[in-house]
């Protein structure tokens, strides 16, 4: 796909997320017609026939059978054309032409947005490829391939195909870029810890600008480490990150979102994350999560607050929250019935008492438990071993 090696995203992604966009309800109507109008011009300009008549039946675009019948005439002279030039380099050139003719094909497919078809042409690549760094980069078309129809399966697949590769060798700038793939795989499917520490990995060496931009990684960077890191390491990872400080001011609410939370502003905390809400909620990765990612959010930071007492009053919360008494009760009933906060209600005297687990109590317990269920095993195999 395009962008591989520059400093631009790729243009299929690209119109991947003006079509989720289009399919979003909470993006304003004036806002969709001129995201159709996007979206019409590249779909046309690359002549993507197959993907052109798959936004029809999801009723995204309008049937135009005069731009259909043209773009598919142009797909079959190209693809004339290129098989031409493979039975060319087979029959009178060497295996390298040969291998760039198969490319030249599966990478057509790509464009077009064949993807069934580019899968099976990405086989024949594959099996025409000898270098281990040339099959990666047919592995990070796969991933693009994947990300851009949201296919996990052959996201997931190819992510372990590439560590596969890399155990005969390959270069440390491949297995950067690798990192990044498998860290909007792992946000994309809710591992956020995971995420968060294979983005992490990647800041200093970051040049997978085909996925996203250097902005919008920092933007999936903090957002994950947010919810994923204990206090000490995301000052030392990603507050105090000079990478992350050189960025995070061009991106609206977040410097605010993780500063606050550190520096215990709840009050601009909830300010800040009310502003990144509509970011998240219409970003094509992290949309599915949107809830879940406010419930995390609310339960760390819930957590810190909680974690300097023993007991507080809840007005004393609502106060520090910049919310009501009544909002505060409702949103720790939940969490506490979810078993996501260490404390109890006491509605009467309107306090908050904190119950936090004794570690060592609970290893304890633990402890003890095994114990029992071995002993009880072993005791069972005694009766076998009698008979």
């Amino acid at each position: 796909m395009d962008a591989q090696e520059g400093t631009q995203q790729s243009q299929q992604l690209i119109l991947a997320h003006k079509v989720f966009l289009l399919k979003h309800r909470d993006v304003p109507d004036i806002e969709k017609v001129r995201l159709k109008d996007e979206v019409l011009n590249t779909v046309k300009s690359n002549d993507m026939t197959p993907y052109y008549e798959n936004l029809v039946a999801d009723k995204v675009l309008d049937l135009d059978h005069s731009a259909l019948d043209s773009m598919r005439a142009k797909n079959e002279e190209e693809i004339k054309k290129l098989d031409e030039k493979i039975a060319d380099a087979e029959e009178n050139l060497g295996e390298s032409e040969v291998r760039e003719a198969h490319l030249a094909k599966f990478l057509y497919f790509i464009q077009i947005g064949e993807k069934e078809k580019a899968l099976e042409q990405l086989k024949v690549s594959e099996n025409k490829t000898v270098a281990v760094g040339q099959k990666m980069d047919l592995v990070f078309c796969s991933l693009q391939i994947g990300f851009f129809y949201m296919d996990f399966d052959l996201i997931s697949n190819s992510i372990d195909k590439a560590k596969i590769l890399f155990e005969k060798g390959g270069d440390w700038k491949r297995k950067n870029r690798l990192k990044v793939y498998e860290g909007l795989y792992c946000m994309s499917t809710r591992n956020f810890k995971k995420a968060a520490n294979l983005f992490l990995d990647s800041i200093s060496t970051f040049t997978t600008y085909e996925l996203f931009p250097y902005d919008t990684f920092i933007f999936y960077t903090v957002l994950t480490s947010i919810i994923s890191l204990d206090r000490v390491s995301l000052k030392q990872k990603v507050v105090d990150a000079p990478e992350i400080l050189t960025v995070i001011g061009k991106i609206p609410h977040l410097s605010e979102f993780l500063n606050s939370l550190y520096n215990c502003q709840y009050k601009s905390f909830f300010l800040a994350f009310a502003g990144l809400t509509e970011q998240i909620k219409l970003d094509r990765y992290l949309h599915l999560h949107f809830r879940f990612y406010m419930r995390e959010v609310r339960t760390v930071v819930y957590s810190q607050f909680l974690e300097s007492y023993k007991s507080v009053t809840i007005e004393a919360m609502a106060k520090a929250f910049g919310v009501t008494v009544e909002f505060i009760d409702q949103e720790l009933s939940r969490f506490i019935a979810a078993g996501k906060l260490h404390c109890k209600i006491d509605k009467v005297a309107g306090v908050l008492e904190t119950n936090r687990p004794d570690a060592k109590n609970a290893l304890y317990q633990a402890t003890i438990k095994q114990g029992d269920f071995l002993l009880n095993r072993i005791q069972k195999l005694s009766r076998v071993i009698d008979l």
